[in-house]
């Protein structure tokens, strides 16, 4: 199979798509953030998921924004980074979540769930040092890059406006649930995020072939005979 750019833009659309559906999916599995849960299977199959997803929002990120490289300009590919950021930093923190903290629980265990709990708001006990600066960090790439990639898909008018609109909404809902509400409820607030990214998944797809389309008809069309028939 040869891979050309259509491939790789096809494969971007559907990690895009799937990166949403699991970033949903693991939101209603998700077990508390306690050290009881980190000796389970669960915890790790979720954790393994969501190294998958952030893996996938990298890939599918990519192939949103190369699709509209000249269009969304600099506001773009700033968002498209730090977007693209949080996701690398999402990853490396769920790698650890799944294979290296539940190997801590036995000697560490007050140090196993200080660290899972970085994202629970909940006040640690030990000295996690620099770690302890990645909820802030995280945040301002989550909504930053959001807020910034969603106005860039607006005003480049190549995907749909509604997924870069849902892309706005869904960064600009997170901080409010995290004010708001508990730690297990804000989860839902993930849902309108990983909507968003099915929907410019999708809108990737179709736009690509729309796009690939347009060739073959002006093609064809060539190949009429311009003479008006008698």
């Amino acid at each position: 199979m040869s891979i050309t750019s259509s491939t790789l833009t096809r494969a971007a659309a559907v990690a895009a798509a799937l990166s949403g559906l699991i970033y949903i999916v693991i939101q209603f599995i998700h077990p508390p953030d306690v050290v009881a849960s980190l000796s389970t299977q669960t915890w790790v199959t979720v954790h393994i998921l969501s190294f998958g997803m952030a893996v996938l929002g990298i890939i599918g990120l990519s192939g949103i924004y190369l699709r509209q490289v000249r269009q969304v300009g600099v506001l773009g590919l700033i968002g498209s980074l730090m977007f693209g950021f949080f996701f690398i930093l999402q990853a490396a923190f769920n790698f650890a979540e799944a294979f290296i903290a539940p190997l801590l629980v036995a000697d560490a265990p007050q140090l196993a769930v200080d660290f899972v709990g970085l994202f629970g708001r909940y006040p640690a006990e030990t000295d996690l040092g620099l770690l302890a600066a990645l909820p802030l960090v995280g945040a301002v790439l989550y909504v930053g890059g959001a807020l910034l990639l969603g106005i860039a898909i607006i005003r480049a008018r190549v995907l749909s406006r509604g997924g870069g609109i849902l892309l706005i909404a869904a960064a600009a809902i997170t901080p409010v649930a995290g004010a708001l509400l508990p730690h297990a409820l804000e989860r839902i607030a993930a849902i309108p995020m990983g909507l968003a990214l099915i929907w410019l998944g999708y809108s990737l797809w179709t736009n690509h072939k729309k796009t690939a389309a347009a060739p073959i008809l002006t093609k064809n069309q060539s190949n009429l005979d311009p003479t008006a028939a008698v």
